[in-house]
């Protein structure tokens, strides 16, 4: 038999869009469960012509979703990031735009606890960050509304609004969620070193001669700019311990991220809508897997509005929000409010959460050939 078929389903989650399977459905063997991924999502080829992937980062991504022994979930779930024109399956990050996904997924898959569910709260716990995330689903007959009037940044059509939370959200990496402190300084460059929800590194844009409006398309011809990034990345990867040489660092690229943040801006969005400066709390652009995001990812958006309230961070000396509430980040396709709370003593994050949108664009079988010579 050339090829196998595989029960799976398409979502898009916020700005991202996702392979989603049952892990039921998958091989046990970790080998040909990622081999399962590489050929679905065509990690192979940099275009990813020869599977369901698009050449991007927020488009090269599965997840994996069963039901959950923990009474406090309905489902467990692991997000994986998938290569683009390499065979990387990464699991040590997750996203926060798939989490509205997982939700949807969930109620539409039947894997909700309880038979009296109509609308609520999908409990999910994440296992690439060992964090719980509460995600409100509208439902319409039984199923995960998509029909709304919530226009999220990003997307060209309104859809129902998800309102995704994690709690508890810092630290799932390195154990801290400053692990290395507010700023640290390497070869007089410094950095905030976060690990909320997924780890980032946030520099001031102006550290690289940029004032955080560049167009995606010149930051990404900027060879220089993102080896130097790079060479942060994988030493901050290292720094915080997450990993033992900046040669594991290079192999495992989906996380730390990379955020380059500036004050408000007035500027042009990648739509050409015009943002305000006075309608945004910081200004910012993001680098994943070595290339410029098209908007920002939703774990970003969670990590940096987090920052900006976490004293002494390069997001909190520059952000025109100091307390509790709602941060408006201004990125290179709108603006996106996340809310943020503090714990008590102010000194780290209780919660943040955000809302997006999710659609089910395709369910069915997905075939993996039985050999190929990467094999």
């Amino acid at each position: 038999m050339a090829q196998y078929a595989i029960p799976c389903s398409v979502y898009r989650g916020g700005t991202s869009r996702g392979l989603f399977f049952h892990e039921k459905d998958l091989p046990m063997n970790r080998r040909e469960k990622h081999r399962v991924f590489l050929e679905a999502i065509d990690a192979y080829n940099p275009s990813q012509i020869d599977g369901l992937g698009s050449g991007t980062s927020h488009t090269s991504k599965v997840v994996v979703i069963s039901p959950s022994e923990r009474e406090d979930a309905d489902v467990n779930y692991t997000f994986y990031q998938i290569g683009i024109g390499q065979e990387v399956v990464d699991d040590k990050g997750t996203c926060g735009n798939l989490m509205a996904a997982v939700g949807s997924f969930a109620v539409n898959e039947n894997l909700v606890k309880g038979s009296t569910y109509t609308e609520g709260t999908v409990r999910a716990f994440n296992t690439n960050i060992g964090k719980m995330i509460a995600i409100h689903v509208p439902v319409e007959n039984g199923l995960a509304k998509v029909q709304g009037s919530y226009q999220m940044p990003g997307a060209v059509n309104p859809g129902a609004k998800y309102a995704v939370h994690i709690l508890d959200p810092g630290g799932g990496k390195t154990g801290k969620t400053l692990p290395l402190g507010s700023v640290h300084k390497e070869n007089d460059l410094a950095y905030s070193f976060v690990d909320l929800v997924n780890p980032f590194v946030h520099l001031e844009a102006s550290a690289f001669h940029l004032d955080g409006t560049e167009s995606n398309d010149r930051m990404s011809s900027n060879e220089d700019l993102l080896a130097n990034l790079e060479t942060v990345r994988s030493g901050s990867a290292v720094a915080s311990g997450m990993e033992e040489t900046i040669e594991q660092a290079r192999k495992a690229p989906a996380v730390p991220k990379v955020a380059l943040v500036a004050p408000p801006r007035t500027y042009v969005t990648t739509s050409g809508t015009t943002i305000n400066k006075k309608d945004i709390d910081i200004t910012a652009k993001m680098i994943s897997m070595g290339k410029v995001h098209r908007t920002f990812a939703g774990s970003g958006l969670y990590n940096l509005a987090a920052s900006t309230l976490l004293p002494g961070t390069v997001p909190n000396r520059i952000a025109s929000v100091k307390q509790n509430g709602v941060v408006r980040i201004g990125h290179p396709d709108g603006i996106a409010e996340v809310m943020v709370s503090l714990t008590d003593d102010g000194e780290d994050i209780s919660s943040v959460g955000l809302n997006r949108t999710a659609r089910l664009i395709m369910k069915g079988e997905v075939y993996v050939r039985s050999q190929t010579s990467k094999q």
